[in-house]
């Protein structure tokens, strides 16, 4: 069973999910993709993990690194998987672009490329939004491209950053 929470940012309404444990979701209510690894039974509930992430949220929201991040439970393909590792260590106010992930995953399983189109769609099913930070990944010369929470936030949540494109 998972369950769900939801926090009011200022950016509109996020839904935290989380497998009673660890976090396994956050998006910004109404995005593309919401809500894809959730279980088809959820119900609300007022856990540990979702009063530490509405913490991380109040912080990141005020414009600072939180300096923490909440248990989290990655629902996903292992390639998938991967990637959202390496957002994971894209630092608060820091960009990486497609091509740079691409890199650092064709170099970690000794390919000699891999696609940053393939790179893409993997962030782009991001399942824990700001978290797993997506929205610090930019196209080719550092180029503004889609988020699936919207351009709009994407460019709200870089200038919050203080990384000006």
């Amino acid at each position: 069973m998972d369950y769900i929470s939801h926090y009011n940012s200022p950016l509109g309404g996020i839904t935290l999910a989380s497998n009673g444990e660890a976090l396994t979701g956050l998006w910004f209510d109404g995005q593309k993709f919401f809500g894809d690894t959730l279980q088809p039974q959820c119900r609300e509930a007022d856990l540990p993990v979702f009063q530490e992430t509405h913490r991380w949220l109040n912080i990141y929201f005020s414009g600072r690194d939180p300096g923490f991040t909440p248990k989290l439970c990655l629902r996903g393909t292992p390639f998938r998987k991967a990637v959202w590792e390496i957002l994971l260590t894209i630092p608060f106010g820091k960009t990486m672009t497609y091509g740079e992930i691409a890199a650092r995953i064709a170099a970690e399983n000794g390919l000699g490329k891999m696609s940053a189109q393939a790179v893409g769609g993997a962030v782009g099913h991001n399942p824990i939004s700001l978290i797993i930070p997506c929205h610090r990944v930019l196209g080719a010369g550092g180029s503004l491209t889609g988020y699936a929470g919207g351009l709009d936030k994407k460019i709200r949540l870089l200038q919050m950053e203080n990384i000006h494109i």
